[in-house]
């Protein structure tokens, strides 16, 4: 029996792991559940999977859990400490999906244990990728991939060496909006924006998907994942969602990892590492879906990517800058507060006007450069 800490685990990514750990029960031992509140979905969680604690990020929703919790000798813990602890904790894998950098502390905290690491929060790397990096070399941690697209890099890699890779490439459905004209994006509502063809993830991640950041903030993943260059890594669009990334080598060789649209399929991938283990999901029926396209990112209309990229380029802090300043953009489209096209604009913009220290350090210095590059794209809206 293995044991497992799930970081986030009411959310998509930790919905769908807790779904393959019913199908293999008996396997695996749950230590550690946490949520922001979801108080109550989290104490039934935890309760079925009888984990040693369940925390609440949300300090006031520890009573509600508390409550729900009594009498079943369940730990019950509350707060920012807390859920360090919680990832402080020993296990075979943690489940780090804790969306944006509320999730960077824990993931840290796990890595400094030196166990392995299914990382589905892209901050870690993105704000944070050298000292994250340097944190799991010191630690003896082992980092696996659980972005459907980064896992597939990390499969077809498996036996060869990266100087091998001539070229790496991150394939993007193109979102809901592929083929808006820009005058269409300018009306863009959120209900359209997060209105994935193949996922079913959260509004946050389905805005980036919309505005192609979530390819950009990828890119910046893959290069701190997988360092062979970044002028050796590409963004190619593929609206079936079929192929999930390739790996081309320098005999021009190609190999791709293809797999159904549904995050159970690479979360396994982590979860069974080096192995495997089946999913209740269906399997591919190349036939029925007859064709699989390509085309290059419009950056004209999606000029999210190439603002990552120039922000990977830069590096030291530019990278935490972009990645808290699209996260206050995009929950101002969210709320209606902005158009669509004002996401990367409002992101371009603070980017320009930032005074951006040398290369972070520490996380206190990742968390003090995101809640200042926060600040500043409030500055903005607010004076718009």
């Amino acid at each position: 029996m293995r044991s497992i800490s799930i970081l986030g685990s009411t959310g998509s990514v930790g919905d769908s792991t807790l779904k393959l750990l019913r199908q293999h029960r008996s396997a695996w031992r749950v230590e550690a559940l946490t949520a922001h509140c979801s108080a109550a979905k989290l104490a039934e969680l935890a309760r079925e999977f009888d984990a040693k604690l369940a925390v609440v990020s949300d300090e006031s929703c520890l009573p509600e859990l508390r409550e729900a919790l009594a009498g079943s000798g369940i730990e019950a813990a509350g707060g920012r400490a807390a859920l360090i602890e919680a990832a402080s904790r020993p296990v075979d894998i943690t489940m780090a999906a804790i969306v944006g950098c509320a999730g960077l502390a824990p993931v840290m905290a796990a890595i400094e244990q030196g166990g392995t690491i299914a990382l589905a929060n892209k901050e870690a790397l993105v704000s944070a990728g050298p000292v994250m990096t340097e944190a799991v070399a010191k630690h003896g941690a082992t980092l696996l991939p659980v972005d459907s697209e980064h896992n597939a890099i990390f499969q077809c890699l498996q036996g060869n060496d990266l100087a091998e890779v001539r070229m790496i490439t991150l394939t993007a459905s193109g979102g809901p909006l592929r083929l808006h004209s820009a005058e269409e994006l300018q009306r863009v509502t959120p209900d359209q924006a997060v209105a994935h063809p193949n996922w079913d993830m959260g509004a946050k991640i389905s805005v980036d998907s919309a505005t192609m950041m979530n390819k950009g903030l990828e890119l910046i993943e893959a290069h701190h994942l997988f360092p062979v260059g970044l002028d050796r890594i590409r963004i190619l669009v593929h609206p079936q969602s079929v192929i999930h990334s390739m790996v081309e080598y320098r005999d021009q060789s190609t190999l791709a990892q293809l797999g159904p649209s549904d995050m159970m399929v690479p979360i396994a991938s982590c979860l069974a590492w080096p192995k495997r283990m089946e999913t209740p999901c269906a399997p591919l029926d190349l036939a029925k879906i007859g064709e699989l396209s390509f085309f290059a990112p419009d950056e004209e209309r999606f000029p999210a990517t190439r603002l990552a990229r120039e922000a990977c380029e830069e590096g030291g802090a530019t990278p935490a800058v972009l990645n808290a300043a699209n996260e206050i953009a995009v929950a101002a489209f969210l709320a209606g507060h902005i158009p669509f096209t004002r996401i990367a604009a409002l992101v371009a913009d603070v980017l320009e006007q930032s005074n951006r220290p040398q290369r972070p350090a520490t996380l206190d210095d990742v968390l003090a450069i995101d809640d200042a590059a926060r600040r500043q794209a409030q500055a903005i809206l607010e004076n718009a």
